[in-house]
């Protein structure tokens, strides 16, 4: 099977090193010729392009790992093989896919994914295969696609080392993504942008403070999309955490102990059996 991965960044790069030895023949394309050079070199790639007239054509499994405004506009540009599978890993997907669905060949199978993995630092330098190993994985299904793809593709995560595969539709997708990915990050934004700055805080800090802050360090362009086109159920998920964030402020101004104490026992139990 030839795979063709577009976009060599953190998850793109990360594609093509977990496939290396897997007995694919696997392609890179992306805008930086240097970017592709190096996953040659690392024998991650047999060949890299610049753009996919050459490639996409011959491709069977196409992974395009561009920022969502991007993906529509690859589609549109490129001449897919009859029969051959693509498919996205960027974290939504109900505003796009329709769209994706109405432009793609009736001859070509559009099926989407999620890998929930990823650094907080771009750039194919920082892409590792060992953030797949063990992590979840979420296949976006839509009404076309046929049973032997989903399986395909799921059995195909499993080689790549993730763990956990669940199959949904994009609504329930963006929903539980806006909770569980994006979220944590408007946390950890917040969190980082609240200092005072009053003291030297990175002379005080612990885990707690740098764990939860780790993806405070964020690419801001990826990550102003993802919030924008799912800010639906991302501010449903905000005000869920600001009512919680309320009771906790109102027990310690309120010198409410019992409550407070709930809450520590109501988030211990829910985190166990996470």
């Amino acid at each position: 099977m030839k795979i063709t991965v577009v976009g060599l960044g953190v998850i793109g790069g990360s594609f093509v090193k977990a496939l290396k030895g897997k007995g694919y023949e696997v392609y890179g394309i992306d805008t930086n010729q240097q970017t592709l050079d190096m996953a040659k070199e690392e024998g991650c790639i047999i060949e890299g392009y610049l753009d996919g007239k050459d490639i996409i054509p011959e491709t069977d499994l196409t992974i395009i790992c561009l920022y969502p405004s991007l993906v529509l506009d690859f589609i549109k540009n490129n001449q897919f093989k009859p029969g051959s599978i693509v498919t996205d890993a960027v974290g939504i997907k109900s505003y796009f896919l329709r769209e994706a669905l109405s432009i793609i060949p009736d001859d070509v199978e559009y099926i989407s994914i999620h890998p929930m993995a990823g650094r907080e630092k771009k750039g194919y330098q920082y892409a590792s295969k060992q953030v797949f190993e063990n992590a979840n994985f979420i296949i976006v299904y839509h009404d076309d696609n046929k049973k032997s793809t989903i399986d395909f593709v799921q059995e195909f995560s499993k080689q790549l080392g993730f763990r956990s595969v669940k199959i949904m539709s994009p609504e329930a997708h963006d929903e539980i993504i806006s909770f569980t990915s994006q979220l944590p990050h408007c946390l950890a934004v917040s969190l980082m942008n609240s200092d005072d700055q009053k003291y030297e805080t990175g002379k005080y800090i612990g885990d707690s403070f740098r764990d939860l802050t780790r993806i405070a360090n964020i690419n801001e362009d990826l990550w102003d999309e993802l919030f924008m086109n799912n800010k639906q159920y991302l501010l449903a998920s905000i005000e869920r955490f600001e009512e919680q964030l309320d009771i906790l402020k109102n027990a310690i101004r309120d010198n409410d102990d019992e409550t407070l104490k709930s809450a520590f026992r109501k988030s211990t139990k829910r985190r166990e059996h996470l």
